[in-house]
């Protein structure tokens, strides 16, 4: 997007790869629920994920090391309009499916056409922008853009890119357990529907010698173990029935790891840094309820919700609180009020921002105390003006309905958090709003019923978490959109309609200059931050993963975004038995 590829033309090996690592062994992980199906391209089921990142690929490769930076993997090479209002890729002769059959120029404009039309949402904004699409060679095809978007050749180099004539005439937007054919280098080996998934390395990969494959996808097995919970997902670490573990608590990570397998040796445990932002988890609250319509009563939520001790009691106050969506990063909104470009951009929307958005603004402290007094306080007038005032004990409007709702939870827990650290934080919660008088009941669901009920918006405050790049651009309308806000599956769970978000993300991914294109992601951060629409907890600034002590990962060459996707088990090996 600016500037230069760091890696100049024939490069051998990515800078965080080990070109020696030894090409064998078995790695089991561990997921939380289940899954009903091998496609997850599309809404419909719930998908195993890997299946996305093993077995088929993309035509450029993302690189974990430059945020704005995309190399070669089925495309040979890539020409771009000096306005960037097309992109023609070329595919390398040598690609070829699992099955033998080459990797055509009309599978890929297949795939793109029917991801973005039939697949999952996510698909569908970037096709949208799509004037037309042609064969221009042999193995070249061009596709022109309908408007201005300079972020849009990148992302037509990042669809996953399926076999034509496997799909073709069935129902793809369909769930199913068929196994796909892809290019990628693992094979669909063993599936057990809700209970395991098996990949085995295709020792026919046609990509296994290119540049940015060397030191990856090293190892022979990868399995995926699922389970009803993080409870036992961690038991079978303890176990040595699953060989990586991957723990969200500060405090666990220094009290609970002298178990057998520890003391052995036969598993360490592994600090991994990153520089990535923080992203957003916490409550999120749902503004189609006209409960949260009303920015004040947002902010009346989270003067209740009291961080600082919820993060003593579960964490021992390890977790840095997450300030804003992009902490933890260059892209983080600055303390204070907004100056330069990025005041400019929020300046024509002022009217109708809430408060803190361009003059600044910053979570409560909270108290180290179970009832924060001051909080609670604060929340009591901010509600009062909002039109909520107690009677006989109960919270209540004007006419008379109390101020009740559901915090919905998945009682498998999430990527970021088990489930019974999101049930203490919830009841810790429901404890200080009943001083404020407010009826609020926890739903625990199981996995597929959480993504049904989440994916149709049916929610009044669930968990919510999103991860963020250090490269933001066109996924921001599918978190944050209005377009987005009524299509199903979207992820803008919190119903967020917002004129001045949009014109920021078209600024981001137009902006010719880094500076630019940082000040407009800090003044989305501000909108986001301020729009009060999350609950927000903490965050750790490192990885904890416990693993087999005969896996191994380069060390010294962690890449820039950490534990990552990409990172584990791609880079990692297993050394062999002495």
């Amino acid at each position: 997007m600016y500037g230069e590829p760091a890696l100049s033309e024939g490069f051998t090996v990515l800078p965080y790869a080990n070109p020696d690592a030894p090409r064998a062994g078995t790695i089991r992980l561990a997921e939380p629920g289940g899954f009903d199906s091998l496609k997850p391209w599309v809404l419909k089921g719930n998908a195993a994920w890997a299946v996305g990142v093993h077995v088929t690929e993309t035509l450029m490769y993302r690189t974990l090391d430059e945020p704005f930076t995309l190399y070669g993997l089925l495309a040979q090479s890539v020409d771009v309009a000096p306005d960037r209002g097309w992109v023609e890729f070329t595919l390398r002769p040598e690609a070829r499916f699992s099955d033998g059959t080459p990797v055509t120029v009309e599978d890929v404009m297949w795939s793109y056409e029917t991801l973005g039309t039939q697949g999952h949402p996510r698909y569908h904004g970037a096709w949208s922008k799509v004037a037309s699409m042609e064969q221009t060679g042999e193995r070249s095809l061009r596709i022109t853009f309908s408007e201005k978007d300079r972020e849009l050749p990148m992302l037509m180099g990042m669809r996953p890119v399926l076999k034509k004539a496997q799909w073709q005439g069935k129902d793809f937007s369909a769930s199913s357990l068929e196994a796909p054919i892809g290019s990628g280098p693992y094979l669909v080996d063993a599936v057990d529907p809700g209970r395991s998934i098996t990949f085995r390395r295709n020792p026919d990969y046609w990509g296994r010698d290119l540049a940015v494959n060397r030191g990856r996808n090293n190892l022979d097995v990868i399995r995926y173990d699922y389970f009803g919970d993080a409870n036992a997902m961690f038991e079978a670490f303890k176990a040595g029935e699953v060989t990586v573990w991957r723990e969200l608590s500060a405090l666990k990570w220094d009290r609970d790891y002298n178990f057998p397998l520890i003391q052995r040796g036969d598993a360490v445990k592994a600090e991994i840094p990153h520089a990535r932002p923080s992203g957003i988890m916490g409550l999120v609250m749902n503004t189609r309820n006209p409960l949260f319509a009303d920015w004040r009563v947002r902010q009346a939520m989270i003067e209740a919700f009291n961080f600082r001790f919820i993060n003593a009691t579960l964490n021992g106050g390890k977790d840095k609180r997450i300030t804003s969506y992009f902490a933890n990063s260059d892209l983080a909104m600055l303390p204070g009020p907004a100056t330069g470009h990025e005041a400019e951009l929020l300046q024509p929307f002022a009217a109708e921002l809430p408060p803190g958005t361009i003059e600044g603004y910053t979570l409560p402290e909270g108290s180290d105390r179970a009832l924060d007094r001051a909080g609670l306080r604060r929340s009591i007038q901010l509600l009062a003006e909002a039109g909520w005032t107690v009677r006989d004990g109960v919270l209540q409007n004007a006419e008379g309905r109390p101020f009740a709702f559901e915090i919905l939870l998945n009682q498998s827990g999430t990527a970021m958090r088990t489930a019974s650290e999101t049930q203490q934080i919830a009841d810790i919660y429901v404890q200080a709003l009943r001083n404020l008088g407010m009826q609020t009941r926890i739903t625990l669901l199981d996995p597929a019923q959480f993504v049904q009920r989440t994916n149709a918006f049916q929610f009044d405050m669930t968990w919510y978490e999103r991860a963020l790049s250090l490269s933001p651009g066109n996924e921001q309308l599918l978190y944050w959109g209005s377009a987005a806000a009524d299509q199903p599956g979207s992820r803008n769970w919190m119903g967020m309609k917002s004129p001045a978000a949009e014109a920021v993300i078209a600024e981001m991914v137009n902006s010719e200059s880094e500076a630019d294109f940082t000040s407009s992601v800090r003044a989305l951060d501000r909108i986001l931050t301020a729009g009060r629409y999350v609950i927000p907890v903490g965050y750790s600034p490192v990885s904890r993963l416990a693993h087999a002590a005969d896996l191994r990962y380069p060390v010294q060459t962690t890449p820039l975004y950490g534990d990552w996707p990409g990172f584990m088990p791609e880079l990692w090996w297993q050394e062999a038995e002495e």
